[in-house]
Order: structure tokens, then C-alpha cells, then sequence
């Protein structure tokens, strides 16, 4: 017996949502992207043919499909690029795959975001979609919406389709995400919808193969509340290429940039930076800075609060030289991720699990500030991990006097997570006493530095660390909090 809700009940009502979601139906040909899509996607397609075997008849809309591919190539070839990167979202992540399978040379780096993998011959079903779906079941929008959705008749025009279903594709169904969604709306060429993705217009066997030659990286991007493509289904996706990596971007749903633009910027400028490498530690992923030599020896700069690891730029351009230098940034700073959480022992939970998710046990750790403190209860508690310890202005745990006052939020936007502040505000004014203790567990050289009168860092207390941690220096120099931007060129004379 059929399920009263069923795609089958329904008469197939939901997969004509399904058939638009998983890129059957187009957006505008001028473009080549999701109507949608973030304002740098770009996207194009081919159908690439596979060696030894005659390639399958070619269709209206696998012709198209081509068309475009030729387009997009000559327009990179006008613009001068030897190769390019490449961003799909939706429908037009299918655009970029084949172009990509076509195209391999001329990638340089492919991101995909919560892309239909109809080119690869990842879809999702009605079933999968309808129980995906219910992750908003107790959204106050859920029943009405779920209600519409099921009524859709087979001859519902796609753009009512799509202003039904838009609540499903968003984190939160607040108004940004309704004005969004009435934008897309606005800019999408309806008449056009099934004229570029049409029956025929995908050859997924022939795609996976041509893409065994791509040696690009990939970045699949998935919403976590998507329904097309679940994070799932796009793991699914992202297996099928050579160099590929997942990320699911939490309460997100199918326009990640939409739901939280923050987050969106952070991971996809991590991925197309070439100096920058991102690393996952239980669950965050943690962005660093790459320079120097791979074979030399490594060195791991760590920042202060409210900084992240651009502010070692001179001093490991410098390290670089004759080190693999690697500028981290620390959960809620900078490309890394914001998911709460903090605290000091957090920040030195992590640097220790970067540097074991990387091989970089006995590295030198050059740690400023509150990142400082991370790295000296890292040494302390996991002493074999820090082969050398240079700590510039690290906090001593005892209570401040006169304690911090709560702090203001400044306005505008901030390269980190403000809820860092009141959360570090509150240990150092409470600490606990464990943390100023057993440092004489500390087994690696340690070189402590002070910046003398004009930091804000009690510099009487700079004493308490380098005269418990067996064989450290205490060197003082007036250089305030800021010694390795301010004083570049001693800073780094001290510490090599």
C-alpha cells in the first residue's frame, strides 16, 4: 500500500522540485550560473568524450551544453589566463564539473558549492529529499510550507515550484533569506528553465572518466541543512575526483553565502589561497599559513588574541629562508572556523592536535600573547610535542588587579569571534591556579620575552615562567606588546 505522503501519493509532485533542484532545468544561458549563485561563480560545460569508445549521440541539450563549453574556453582565452579558478553553485556546479572533465589543464583550482551532481551521476531521490527535509519539521514555517510543497501539481510553472520550496533551501527562513530568494527570483529567465539540461545533456560515466586527468584541487561544498545535495550526497561527489575535499558549512542550507557570508568568505578564501592549507582537528578546521622549504626544519607561529597569523608576516618571511614556517590561526580568528567554545585550554588543545595532524612533533613553537599561554600549558601537559618554546608576552595566571571590565563590542565587522574576549577577559580575572603551576614539567629550551614598561603585559610576573621552566631565559627589551612587528630585526635575532 502506498503512503498516504509519499512522492508516489503525491503523483510525483515532488520530484518535479527534485528534477529542478538536481539541475535539470537551467538558468540564464548568458551566464552560465545559477541564477543565485555567489557573484564570482563562474561556470561552463562540455561533454568530454572517452578514449576508445564512440561518443553517444548527441542531444539538444547536451548540445548546448557544449556551446557553452566553447564559450567559457574562448573567453578564458581572451582574457589571457593560462589557467583559472573555477566556482559552480547548484545547477551550474554541474556547468563547471564538465568543464572541468573537458578543461583539465586549465584548472587551477575547481570549488563547488552544494553543487547537484547530475554530471557525475549523483542524484537524489524524492524519498531522500523528503526525509532530508525534515530538519526544519520544527520551524514555525514547517507545516504551511510542507503543505504547499505537496500540492505542487505536475504543470506548476518552476517559478511558483521554486517560491514554494525556497523556505527548504536556507539555514534560517528569515527575511535576508526571503529577499534572496525574491532576487533569485527576479533574475532567473524561467522561459529558459529545461532548454540547457534536458535529457541527454550528461554522460556521467564518460565525465568520471575524463576527470581522472584532473590534478586540480577541489573543495565540494555542502550546506548541513541542505536537502540537494545532502553533505552526503556531496561526500559521494567529492570521491569521485582525484584531489578533493569536503566541507560542511553548519546551519547552512543550499546559498551557504546567504546563510552566514562570513563563514562562506572564510572557507572558500582559505581553499583558493595556494599559501594557505586548512587542517581539521576534532571537528574544526583550522587554517595555517605555509612558507619555506617542505624539508626544513619547522616552525609554528601562533597569535595573540583578536590577531590571527598574517601578524607574523615579516618575521616568517624571514624564517622562511632556512624553515617551513607555518602561521596558524587559531579557532575564531581569521580563515579558521568560529565555533565557540573558547578558552585557554581549548587554544592549547588544538595547537596540539595540529601539530600531531601534521607530523610536526619537536617543531619550534613561536607563540605570542594568549597564544602564548596555549603554547606553554601545551609544553607543560604534552611536553615531548615542543622541541623549542619562544614565548613574546605570555600571560601569567594570576588574578588581574584591578579585574577587567566587561568590554565593549566595536562596531563594524571583526576578523574574529568577539565572544573570544569576554570568555578569555573572564579566565584571566578568575584563574585557575592550575595553569601558573607544574612548569617545571616543561622539557623544551624556552626563551621568554618582555617588552618592558610600555607593554600592558604585568612584566613582574614575566618572572614567575622563566624562573620555573628548567633552563628558559628571560630577555626584556622596551619594545612593548607588539615586539615582533615593531622590532622586526631584533625580534628575530633573539629568537634564532
Amino acid at each position: 500500500m502506498t503512503e498516504p505522503n509519499s512522492p508516489t501519493a503525491r503523483g510525483g509532485r515532488a520530484s518535479r522540485w527534485c528534477a529542478w533542484r538536481a539541475g535539470r532545468c537551467a538558468t540564464p544561458p548568458t551566464s552560465g550560473t545559477s541564477a543565485d549563485s555567489p557573484p564570482t561563480a563562474r561556470s561552463s560545460s562540455s561533454t568530454p568524450g572517452a578514449p576508445g569508445r564512440a561518443p553517444s549521440p548527441p542531444t539538444p541539450a547536451r548540445t548546448a551544453a557544449t556551446g557553452r563549453s566553447a564559450t567559457s574556453e574562448a573567453l578564458r582565452a581572451r582574457l589571457g589566463l593560462e589557467r583559472i579558478d573555477l566556482l559552480g553553485h547548484s545547477a551550474g556546479g554541474n556547468l563547471a564539473t564538465l568543464y572541468a572533465a573537458a578543461h583539465p589543464g586549465r584548472i587551477r583550482s575547481l570549488v563547488l558549492v552544494t553543487s547537484a551532481g547530475r554530471a557525475l551521476g549523483v542524484t537524489t531521490t524524492d524519498e531522500e529529499w523528503d526525509a532530508a527535509a525534515e530538519v526544519f519539521a520544527d520551524r514555525h514555517w514547517y507545516p504551511e510550507a510542507r503543505a504547499a510543497l505537496d500540492a505542487i501539481g505536475p504543470d506548476a510553472p518552476l517559478s511558483r515550484v521554486h517560491a514554494i520550496a525556497a523556505p527548504f533551501s536556507y539555514g534560517r527562513w528569515d527575511a535576508a533569506a526571503r529577499e534572496h530568494a525574491a532576487a533569485a527570483d527576479r533574475r532567473t529567465r524561467w522561459e529558459a528553465a529545461g532548454a540547457h539540461h534536458g535529457e541527454g545533456a550528461y554522460d556521467p560515466a564518460a565525465t568520471r572518466r575524463a576527470l581522472a586527468a584532473l590534478t586540480a584541487p577541489v573543495l565540494v561544498l555542502a550546506g548541513e541543512y541542505d536537502a540537494g545535495p545532502t553533505p552526503a550526497k556531496a561526500a559521494e561527489a567529492a570521491a569521485l575526483f582525484p584531489h578533493a575535499e569536503l566541507l560542511v558549512q553548519a546551519g547552512a542550507g543550499h546559498h551557504p553565502w546567504a546563510d552566514d557570508p562570513d563563514a562562506f568568505v572564510r572557507a572558500v578564501a582559505a581553499f583558493l589561497d595556494p599559501a594557505v592549507r586548512t587542517v581539521a582537528v576534532d571537528g574544526v578546521r583550522l587554517a595555517c599559513r605555509l612558507a619555506g622549504p617542505e624539508d626544513a626544519p619547522p616552525v609554528v607561529l601562533v597569535h595573540g588574541r583578536g590577531e590571527n597569523g598574517t601578524t607574523w608576516a615579516e618575521v616568517a618571511a624571514d624564517l622562511a629562508a632556512d624553515h617551513r614556517v607555518y602561521a596558524l590561526d587559531l579557532r575564531g580568528h581569521g580563515l579558521s572556523d568560529r565555533p565557540g567554545g573558547y578558552g585557554f585550554d581549548a587554544f592549547r588543545d588544538e595547537l596540539g592536535g595540529f601539530l600531531k595532524a601534521l607530523g610536526l612533533t619537536g617543531a619550534t613553537v613561536v607563540a605570542r600573547s594568549m597564544g602564548a599561554a596555549a603554547a606553554y600549558l601545551l609544553a607543560r601537559d604534552e611536553p615531548g610535542l615542543v622541541g623549542r618554546l619562544v614565548l613574546e608576552g605570555p600571560p601569567v595566571f594570576f588574578p588581574l588587579d584591578p579585574p577587567r571590565p566587561v568590554a565593549e563590542r566595536p562596531e563594524g565587522p571583526l576578523d574574529f569571534d568577539w565572544e573570544i574576549v569576554p570568555a578569555t577577559d573572564a579566565r584571566l580575572n578568575d584563574p585557575d591556579p592550575d595553569r601558573r603551576d607544574r612548569l617545571a614539567s616543561i622539557t623544551a629550551p624556552t626563551l621568554v620575552l618582555a617588552g618592558g614598561p610600555t607593554s600592558h603585559v604585568p612584566q613582574e610576573r614575566l618572572s614567575w615562567p622563566a624562573d620555573r621552566i628548567p633552563g628558559a631565559r628571560l630577555v626584556t627589551v622596551d619594545a612593548g606588546h607588539l615586539f615582533h612587528t615593531d622590532r622586526p630585526t631584533e625580534f628575530l635575532s633573539l629568537i634564532r
